[in-house]
């Protein structure tokens, strides 16, 4: 096999996409394969896909056709594809058949098999097509090229049971499947002897960890014990659902001093007539109960969200109640997308789909709700005094540093660059709709 191989990784989708990549980065890097930043100068690239909206299929659709020309500049080149989209019924059939220069398409049960099917496609092959309908076993072990040298995604649980009618997770994931506590201690202890001081723990639905794991363990129960791993600094998770965010779980954030005091708390919609629709298993009255128990035992706590508009169904009424949820719990910051038919979920077939116009409108209307009470958040930290974890020179000015604070805000500040993976006390000096800018003190 040739060692002198480069690879290169585009990744569309959530954290756990960002992790998948990691891993299979890390796995190519054992090989010795080293990694690139440009198409051009690769030899093998990778496109690790998303499923979960309809643009980022079309965004692999278009890359893929601006690959034919590299292709034929370079007809050793190997190219492969991975990830959500690819677990979709026939997707993977139709990409082999629009695109025979792709050489490999796997789905997310597999993808730890990658060195495998490069090995087969180096040594001759021409096309591997592999998607697993099942998910099996969880993996343990496999090497992760981690994007930073500060803080690290650990995957805690695979799957959802939600089966939410708007999304193809379910499908696309499998069921849930958590790892051993065991297992993820022993991943952070490692992670917090090589110097990381910050851990997001990642699953479709963290709150639901430790279904059939014996001995019986939740993931409050978890939180606590990964609270006393020395020499971790914090402590963060996502995503919630609010069906399973338990008053034990509001009292555990609450308690231990590395869990970081923000939450993301996805509503969808403020119309119980539409959450009942999306099989969501919650009303607009007790989601706003939750947020209340936490506001009370979590003071400082930032709420971060993610909102659906125009799902099938939604009257001017429903929406004026997605609005009016938004300005009570007033978010920190909203993930706001416009609803997009996946094919093989229950929505998709509803008749009452809303026009594009309408979607359009609407959403526009939400954003300017969200950016205004954003900006006010934000500008209630001027002048205060925050911890910062130290991340990296800033993008937008290499001489600055950024990182973020126990609330997620994202901070650009003057300081010391030598003190990239610390903690250290910034003043807030101004405060902009989407970062803070400051000083180190």
């Amino acid at each position: 096999m040739n060692n002198k191989l480069k690879y290169f990784i585009e990744t569309w989708g959530c954290q756990m996409n960002e992790e998948d990549s990691e891993k299979l980065s890390g796995m190519l890097k054992l090989k010795n394969y080293s990694r690139v930043i440009s198409k051009e100068e690769a030899d093998i690239i990778i496109f690790n896909t998303c499923a979960v909206r309809e643009n980022a299929e079309q965004k692999v659709f278009g890359n893929l056709g601006q690959l034919k020309h590299l292709k034929k500049k370079n007809p050793k080149l190997i190219i492969a594809i991975s990830g959500c989209m690819m677990q979709q019924p026939g997707v993977a059939e139709e990409l082999a058949k629009k695109f025979p220069f792709v050489n490999i398409i796997i789905g997310t049960h597999n993808a730890y098999k990658f060195p495998k099917y490069l090995n087969r496609i180096i040594n001759g092959e021409k096309q591997i097509v592999d998607i697993w309908n099942n998910e099996g076993e969880i993996i343990e072990g496999l090497p992760v090229d981690r994007l930073s040298s500060v803080k690290a995604f650990v995957t805690i649980m695979y799957g959802c049971n939600n089966f939410c009618t708007y999304c193809i997770v379910p499908y696309v994931r499998g069921r849930e499947r958590s790892r051993t506590p065991e297992d993820i201690e022993k991943e952070i202890k490692e992670l917090v002897a090589k110097g990381y001081k910050e851990i997001t723990l990642l699953g479709q639905n963290v709150n639901s960890y430790g279904k059939g794991l014996k001995p019986e363990i939740n993931f409050a129960k978890l939180l606590r014990r990964i609270n006393n791993i020395e020499g971790l600094e914090r402590i963060r998770f996502m995503t919630s659902h609010p069906k399973d965010l338990s008053q034990e779980l509001i009292d555990t954030i609450a308690e231990c001093d590395k869990l970081c005091e923000h939450i993301h708390l996805p509503f969808q919609s403020g119309s119980t007539k539409i959450l009942k629709k999306m099989n969501r298993h919650y009303t607009r009255e007790q989601y706003l109960d939750l947020v209340y128990r936490i506001k009370k035992a979590i003071p400082n706590v930032a709420l971060t969200t993610d909102i659906i508009v125009g799902f099938p169904g939604e009257t001017e009424e429903d929406f004026n109640d997605t609005l009016s949820l938004v300005k009570e719990v007033e978010y920190d910051s909203a993930f706001t997308f416009l609803y997009s038919k996946r094919n093989g979920t229950p929505a998709a077939k509803y008749e009452d789909q809303i026009p594009e116009n309408i979607k359009h409108e609407r959403f526009n209307r939400l954003v300017e709700v969200v950016n205004e009470i954003s900006k006010k958040k934000n500008k209630e930290y001027e002048d205060k005094i925050v911890e910062v974890l130290v991340e990296s020179p800033s993008k937008t000015d290499p001489s600055k540093l950024t990182g973020r604070t126990r609330t997620s805000k994202l901070v650009n500040f003057k300081g010391d660059h030598k003190n990239i993976g610390k903690l250290v006390n910034v003043k807030i000096t101004e405060a902009k709709s989407f970062s803070l800018i400051g000083e180190e003190v």
